[in-house]
């Protein structure tokens, strides 16, 4: 069994200890252009009735790659030690890929938002990345927050996209038949399925 990260880290990045010595992270030691590919996250996938049972390392590391399904990294390397910004500078492309939302300068913390890929509550924690705009807490409800679908459009994970479109969607038939009943016009009745 090989012991080689399961995760590709570029060659302009490395991991070492913040630092606050808060824990380790990933750093530029080259410039990178925005759009560039940095990372592309590896592992074995599982579904939540088996992820939830795993150790918590391992489910603070992981990456919601589906409604239920979760990347856990196998074995661990640097590159699996992305952390969370309210303020990020890396964003998802597709599943797996971390590509740069702008140009990164040496010596900037790489990270991105957890919004961009997690639906679900089990990675919530009260959040310290002391940008302008911190949310303080982030949890698995967060994609849903307009001002953050439109900063980091383009850059969520296919199922958060999928999510988005369905809310956007329902509520674009939602302004609808509330013009067409104060119209009198004749519309189907909109069932809410975001919010049960």
């Amino acid at each position: 069994m090989s012991k080689q990260p399961s995760s590709y880290l570029s060659s302009k990045l490395e991991g070492r200890l913040k630092a606050d010595k808060s824990g380790n992270s990933i750093y530029a030691i080259e410039p990178i252009n925005k759009g560039e590919l940095i990372a592309v996250f590896g592992g074995v996938v599982y579904e939540w009735e088996t992820f939830i049972h795993l150790p918590e390392i391992e489910r603070m590391l992981c990456l919601q790659v589906e409604d239920r399904h979760f990347l856990v990294p196998r074995p661990i390397g640097e590159g699996d030690y992305v952390n969370h910004s309210c303020n990020p500078n890396a964003g998802l492309s597709g599943q797996i890929g971390l590509v740069a939302m702008r140009d990164i300068q040496i010596g900037e913390e790489v990270c991105f938002d957890y919004a961009m890929c997690d639906t679900m509550p089990y990675d919530e924690f009260e959040c310290l990345c002391g940008a302008p705009h911190c949310r303080g807490k982030v949890g698995g409800n967060d994609w849903m927050r307009p001002e953050l679908q439109k900063r980091y459009a383009g850059f969520f994970a296919p199922h958060v996209q999928r999510k988005i479109d369905a809310q956007k969607a329902e509520r674009r038939a939602f302004e609808r038949a509330m013009r067409n009943a104060k119209t009198g016009a004749h519309a189907k009745p909109v069932v809410a399925t975001m919010y049960k």
